[in-house]
C-alpha cells in the first residue's frame, strides 16, 4: 500500500515580521542561502553569489513570462457597488475566467465598469470553484488598456503598496500571461545576467505562465489527492538544443524558480532529454518524484504547507529543507515573494 504524505509534514513556524513587504533597491544584494547535497551543508551569502556556483558548460534556465497587471477595480453598472475582478486564464480575444469579490454580487448578465467605462466587462457564467466567465469590452489594445487601469495581483500577504510595476517582473519577462511572478527569477538584474554568460554559461529561457492555481491552499491531510490546476508552458527549439547540449557534455542543468524546474520536468523524457513543445501542465511534484531534467534549483522561501515547499523537499531530503527553513528564520532571512533566495546544489 502507498505510504500517505502528510500536509502537516510541510508546516513550519514563520514569525509574520521575515515576511518581506518591499522589494530591496537592488535586486542582487538579496541573501543566499546554499545548501550542498552532498555535504550536507549550509552557507551564507548574497545573491550576486550565485556566479560562484554555476560552472562554465552549465546551463541556467529561466522562465520568461511577464506579469499581467491583472487586478481590476471596478463598479457594478447597476448599482455603483465596488468589485473587484482578477484575471485568471484567457479563453479568446475578449473572454477572461477571473476570480470576483465579492462573488455574490456578480450574477450571470451582470455589467462592471472599469475606469469610467474605458473598459466594461459582462459576467457570462459562472464556472468551477465559483470563477466567473467575463467578456470584456473596449476601444484599442487590451494590453494597454489593462496596463493604464490594472494593478499588480500582488500575493495576499504583501499589504504595501508596490510603488514601481516593474519590480514584479524578472528584467528578462517576455511572454505577458502570468497572474504571479516566478519570484526566484526576480533577484537577478542584467549585470549579473551579462556576468554569468562572460562566464560560458549558457542561459535558455523558457515560458511557463504562472496560475493563482499555484498557490491555491492545499486542503487534504493525504497531499497526494491534491489536484494542481493547469498552466501554459512552451519551450522553443533554442532552449532545448541549449539544455540538450548541456546534458550531452555533462555541464548541470540550473532551473530558475519552481515554474521552470516543472516545466522541465513536464517536458522531458526518462533521460532528461527536452523536446520542444508547448502545452498544458498539472505536475504536482512531492517527495518520492524522481527529477529527470534539473540538477541543481534556485529558489526563494516558500509558504508552509504549499506545493512549492513540497517540490524543494522532492529535490532535498524533507527534514533537511525544513532545517534549513528553521536556520533561515533564526538567521531572520527574508520571506516569499520579495524575499531571499536559496540554491540546493
Amino acid at each position: 500500500m502507498e505510504q500517505e504524505i502528510k500536509l502537516s509534514d510541510f508546516s513550519y513556524q514563520l514569525p509574520q515580521e521575515l515576511i518581506a513587504q518591499d522589494p530591496l533597491l537592488k535586486r542582487s544584494d538579496s541573501r543566499l542561502m546554499v545548501l550542498d547535497r552532498e555535504k550536507n551543508s549550509i552557507a551564507h551569502r548574497h545573491f550576486h553569489n550565485v556566479i560562484d556556483y554555476l560552472n562554465e558548460g552549465d546551463c541556467l534556465v529561466i522562465n520568461d513570462t511577464k506579469v499581467l497587471p491583472a487586478r481590476l477595480i471596478g463598479v457594478k453598472e447597476e448599482t455603483g457597488a465596488s468589485i473587484e475582478v482578477l484575471l485568471l486564464k484567457r479563453l479568446d480575444d475578449k473572454a477572461w475566467e477571473t476570480l470576483v469579490k465579492p462573488g455574490k454580487k456578480a450574477k450571470p448578465g451582470t455589467v462592471i465598469s472599469f475606469g469610467n467605462g474605458k473598459l466594461t466587462g459582462k459576467v457570462n457564467s459562472v464556472v468551477e470553484e465559483g470563477n466567473r466567465i467575463i467578456e470584456f469590452s473596449y476601444d484599442g489594445i487590451f494590453e494597454e488598456v489593462l496596463d493604464e487601469l490594472g494593478q499588480m495581483p500582488l500575493p495576499p500577504y504583501i499589504t504595501h503598496r508596490l510603488e514601481d510595476k516593474d519590480r514584479y517582473q524578472t528584467v528578462y519577462a517576455e511572454h505577458t500571461g502570468s497572474a504571479a511572478a516566478p519570484t526566484a527569477g526576480l533577484h537577478f538584474t542584467n549585470e549579473l545576467l551579462d556576468e554569468i554568460k562572460a562566464k560560458n554559461v549558457r542561459v535558455a529561457r523558457v515560458t511557463l505562465h504562472v496560475g493563482l492555481g499555484t498557490f491555491r491552499p492545499v486542503k487534504v491531510e493525504n497531499i497526494k489527492e491534491h489536484h494542481m490546476h493547469s498552466e501554459y508552458y512552451v519551450i522553443d527549439d533554442e532552449a532545448a538544443r541549449l539544455i540538450n547540449e548541456t546534458r550531452k557534455n555533462g555541464g548541470k542543468i540550473i532551473a530558475v524558480g519552481t515554474t521552470s524546474t516543472r516545466t522541465l520536468e513536464s517536458a522531458a523524457d526518462d533521460s532528461g532529454y527536452i523536446k520542444p513543445c508547448s502545452g498544458w501542465t498539472d505536475i504536482f511534484i512531492y517527495p518520492g518524484y524522481k527529477f529527470k531534467a534539473v540538477d541543481r534549483l534556485i529558489t526563494n522561501f516558500h509558504l508552509p504547507e504549499s506545493t512549492l515547499l513540497m517540490l524543494v523537499s522532492a529535490f532535498y531530503e524533507r527534514e533537511q529543507v525544513l532545517y534549513a527553513y528553521e536556520q533561515a528564520v533564526s538567521e531572520k532571512y527574508r520571506f516569499f515573494s520579495f524575499g531571499d533566495a536559496m540554491i540546493l546544489l
